[in-house]
């Protein structure tokens, strides 16, 4: 078991993802809390979620499972801020929304306490002081335990701590971010910073979106729920098309990582996970199965300890620090997605007038 970060609370080494329950991933719910029940007995103590994950239906399914076991002792975790509907106002970082929409992921948990709540994305929109504000009311009325980030950037970490420390907020206690051997471009500001601040760090797709479970390559049909769900920004190709550059030399490094897997006697998957906990600022990986299969091939990893020669390898293969597509880092300012972000307003033309 480790620390999440200073908050306190201990947590199993992996984590379970509820993405893959519901409409998009395993429809089936026994099936789907059964999965649920299996980790718990396995000794994972955190299910984390989110509101926008099958419309809600992901969160449905996790109150179901945990309705069946001793609630105390799971560390719930659960995210507001992706859009619920076409109301604009559904969504994002407002005191409005963030507040309406914890009550709806109370309700739809069957609890009446969420240990972590997580704010999904940066919302550019909003002052993040309106977020830190609402948030602490939440923690103040008991409603949520803690709260934290998910892909925010290190600056935008750093803003909100000094938001917290200059407006007297609670402060995000822990970062979830995509981590793993082909996104490895948080190894250079935000893990640091973590460990600086003492956040817990809850990492997301340490398979790479499938990257580094053998499911994708030549001849092989190179799309998945996830991709459908979560389509790559307009222009920059799908997350799997291998006519992408950017994706065909991950083909080609993990080809090189098959090789490393070999050479230690693990299958990739093992590779892949162990690879993450080796970092010390992650507190724990989150694993998103959609099957039992799948999870029992990931439940034996917190037992895995790469040798210093392995990770030397994995190095030399992907360098430290880099995010070997940077569409996979989950995130990305308006500044560098938007082109009216990068251009200065031009007055309008003004109106020839007549006679004059």
């Amino acid at each position: 078991m480790r620390n999440l970060g200073r908050t306190g609370i201990t947590v199993s080494p992996l984590s379970l993802g509820a993405m893959m329950f519901g409409a998009w991933g395993n429809p089936d719910h026994d099936d789907a809390v059964a999965i649920i029940h299996r980790a718990l007995d396995a000794g994972i103590n955190v299910v984390d979620t989110a509101d926008v994950y099958s419309g809600g239906e992901s969160e449905v399914i996790v109150g179901k499972a945990l309705a069946q076991v001793d609630r105390s002792r799971v560390v719930l975790a659960t995210k507001v801020g992706s859009p619920m509907s076409e109301d604009p106002n559904a969504r994002g970082g407002s005191r409005r929304w963030i507040t309406a929409a914890c009550e709806h992921s109370l309700r739809r948990l069957g609890t009446d306490y969420i240990d972590l709540y997580q704010v999904h994305r940066p919302d550019e929109s909003v002052d993040i002081d309106e977020t830190l504000g609402a948030l602490s009311d939440l923690v103040h009325a008991g409603k949520i335990r803690s709260f934290g980030s998910s892909t925010f950037p290190a600056r935008r970490i750093v803003e909100a701590r000094w938001m917290s420390e200059h407006r007297g907020r609670e402060r995000f206690r822990t970062e979830q971010p995509p981590y793993s051997m082909l996104v490895r471009g948080i190894e250079g500001h935000v893990l640091p910073l973590a460990q600086d601040y003492g956040m817990g760090v809850l990492t997301w797709s340490p398979l790479a979106g499938g990257w580094l479970s053998g499911r994708f390559g030549v001849g092989k049909e190179n799309t998945s729920e996830r991709d459908r769900r979560l389509p790559a920004r307009p222009g920059a190709g799908g997350r799997f098309d291998l006519t992408v550059p950017a994706n065909q030399r991950k083909l080609e490094l993990v080809t090189e990582l098959a090789t490393v897997a070999d050479d230690a006697g693990l299958t990739m998957v093992e590779l892949a996970l162990a690879f993450v906990l080796e970092h010390p600022a992650v507190s724990s990986a989150i694993i998103g199965p959609r099957t039992m299969e799948q999870l029992e091939a990931q439940l034996p990893v917190p037992d895995v300890r790469l040798e210093e020669a392995v990770l030397d390898r994995i190095d030399e293969i992907v360098a430290p620090g880099t995010d070997v597509n940077t569409e996979d880092a989950g995130w990305r300012p308006s500044a560098l997605t938007e082109a009216p972000s990068r251009r200065r307003l031009r007055p309008a033309p003004r109106a020839s007038v007549r006679g004059r």
